[in-house]
C-alpha cells in the first residue's frame, strides 16, 4: 500500500511539472554581431536584484581578441542623481545558435543564459529573453522608443509566455546629444 501512494504521489508530482514546463524560446538565427556590438538603453525589464530601481540603464558589449563578448552594464540605483555603478560580464556564443544564444558569466563562477527573442532587422531594438522566463530585457539604440513600440514588445513578451505585469519600465533621462563620456564605460578588463 505504501509503495502503490508513493508512486501516485510521484505520478502527480510529475504531471505537475510538465503541466508547468513551458517550451523553449527559439533565438533569433543569424545574428550580425558586429551590427550587435554597442550601447543598448534598457527601455523596460523583469529586473535582476542588481538593476531594480536602476535609472539610466545601459548595456554595452564589445568583442575581445578570443571571439569572446565584453559587456558592461551600468546604471544609477534609485535615482538620476546617484554615482553609476557597473557590472562587468563575459559572454560566449553558443555554437550551432546562430549567434543568437549566449551563455553570460559573472564573478567568474556564476554563468546564465542569454536568448536574442526578437531583433528588429535594423538592429535598432531587441528583446533578450531566457528560457526560464523569470528575466527579460527590452532595449534600444536611443533612450526612447514609442509607446505603439512598446505595446508590441508587451504583446511579444505575452506570446513568448511571460507574465508581463512583471515588467518595469526603466527610466531613462539623457540629454539631446548623448556623449560616449556619458555612456560608454571603458575597456573589457
Amino acid at each position: 500500500m505504501r509503495v502503490m501512494i508513493t508512486l501516485s504521489l510521484l505520478g502527480m508530482l510529475s504531471l505537475a511539472a510538465c503541466a508547468g514546463a513551458t517550451d523553449p524560446i527559439q533565438p533569433v538565427q543569424g545574428v550580425d554581431l558586429s551590427r550587435y556590438m554597442g550601447r543598448w538603453y534598457v527601455i523596460a525589464s523583469i529586473p535582476t536584484r542588481f538593476e531594480r530601481g536602476g535609472h539610466n540603464s545601459v548595456e554595452t558589449y564589445s568583442r575581445n581578441a578570443d571571439g569572446t563578448i565584453c559587456t558592461w552594464f551600468r546604471q544609477r540605483p534609485g535615482s538620476f542623481e546617484t554615482p553609476v555603478k557597473l557590472l562587468h560580464s563575459t559572454a560566449s556564443v553558443v555554437k550551432g545558435s546562430g549567434d543568437g544564444e549566449w551563455r553570460v558569466r559573472f564573478f567568474a563562477f556564476l554563468s546564465t543564459q542569454y536568448l536574442i527573442g526578437w531583433l528588429k532587422p535594423d538592429y535598432g531594438q531587441v528583446m533578450v529573453v531566457r528560457d526560464a522566463r523569470d528575466y527579460l530585457w527590452y532595449m534600444a539604440r536611443t533612450p526612447r522608443v514609442s509607446d505603439a513600440d512598446y505595446q508590441t514588445m508587451l504583446e511579444r513578451a505575452k506570446g513568448m509566455g511571460y507574465d508581463i505585469a512583471k515588467i518595469q519600465k526603466a527610466p531613462q533621462q539623457w540629454p539631446e546629444q548623448a556623449t560616449d563620456s556619458q555612456t560608454f564605460v571603458g575597456a573589457c578588463p
